[in-house]
């Protein structure tokens, strides 16, 4: 197995996945545009946050590219590793969440990611914190470092479609294919386990992929791993945002939309390992937060009324099921 991992190969796929996901979001909305905010990080590194706000089709997206480093690891990224206490690290993702307008939209979240932490490095480039542009012409071989890929996408609908589940989940087994047949079960697996609100007992949504600690085919197998589920995002999403943006709805679907969003809300500040080790870290909050969704509502005790198709959602689309092996004839 590697261990001299190629991060300027990674940044550079990070950087122009980020370019062509908001090219396709743009296209998918016709009306607005994604700003642009540049940042860097005090303790080392920075980033490229893209936020398209009151578009047409997406009330909020937000796709953030990132590339930090630092001397000691916080302790969500030591609590399963240990042994990596205190050593010094690096990261480099690209995280986006998309929150449509249309109820029957919806929200969607990928990420994938590289991180390292460092025995030792050579030729730091100024040895401290470092602006994103320093950052370009470190050496590419990190020696000595143990390392590894991450990452996953996931789909949260309020009011589900079969059709959707379906396309999802086969979209994502292509794209792990070519990897062994293996690895689409236990990636599902592992996307419905770590996307479960305990508090809740529920899942978020209907899942899709996630993977973690991932470095057991090597370096350059693993890097075409994670570029297979980046790429495969927009071919996943685009078509069921299609299908639905345009679909009619009254207050009543928008009022159960804002509700479910609670749910988003509560899982990404209560269990999502990510942001604890954005803001552990000394992240920019900005970016880390950029996943909340623009409004959203907490009504005490709601249940929805039997046989409605708010219902319909709890009692089919947060239940397990295998979706890409699924037998539908729901076509809408």
């Amino acid at each position: 197995m590697s261990t001299a991992p190629d991060l300027p190969a990674v940044r550079a796929y990070l950087l122009n996945l980020q370019d062509s996901i908001c090219a396709g979001l743009e296209a998918e909305d016709g009306a607005a545009q994604f700003r642009t905010d540049e940042w860097t990080r005090p303790e080392g590194g920075g980033g490229r946050t893209r936020i398209l706000a009151e578009g047409a089709v997406f009330e909020k997206a937000g796709v953030a590219f990132s590339h930090v480093h630092g001397t000691k690891l916080p302790p969500s990224a030591t609590a399963h590793r240990p042994e990596l206490a205190g050593k010094p690290w690096e990261a480099l993702g690209l995280s986006l969440v998309l929150h449509p307008r249309n109820p029957y939209a919806p929200t969607a979240h990928m990420n994938v990611r590289f991180f390292c932490a460092r025995e030792s490095e050579t030729n730091r480039a100024g040895g401290g914190a470092a602006p994103i542009p320093a950052i370009e012409n470190r050496k590419s071989k990190i020696e000595n470092s143990t390392w590894w890929f991450g990452g996953g996408f996931d789909l949260t609908p309020y009011y589900g479609y079969e059709a959707d589940a379906t396309h999802w989940h086969r979209t994502a087994r292509a794209a792990l294919s070519p990897f062994g047949d293996a690895l689409y079960p236990r990636f599902k697996k592992w996307c419905d386990d770590y996307f479960f609100l305990k508090h809740r007992n529920e899942p978020r949504g209907i899942g899709g992929i996630f993977f973690d600690d991932f470095n057991q085919l090597g370096f350059a197998p693993s890097f075409a791993l994670m570029r297979a589920v980046g790429d495969a995002f927009l071919p996943a999403y685009r078509p069921i945002v299609a299908r639905r943006k345009a679909t009619p709805n009254t207050d009543r679907e928008r009022q159960f939309q804002l509700y479910r969003r609670g749910r988003y809300v509560e899982f990404n500040l209560v269990w999502d390992r990510g942001t604890l080790f954005g803001l552990q870290s000394g992240g920019r909050t900005e970016s880390i937060l950029m996943s909340l969704p623009p409004l959203v509502r907490w009504d005490y005790d709601a249940k929805p009324e039997p046989g409605s198709p708010e219902a319909k959602l709890y009692e089919i689309f947060l239940k397990p099921h295998d979706w890409a092996n699924e037998e539908t004839s729901d076509k809408r």
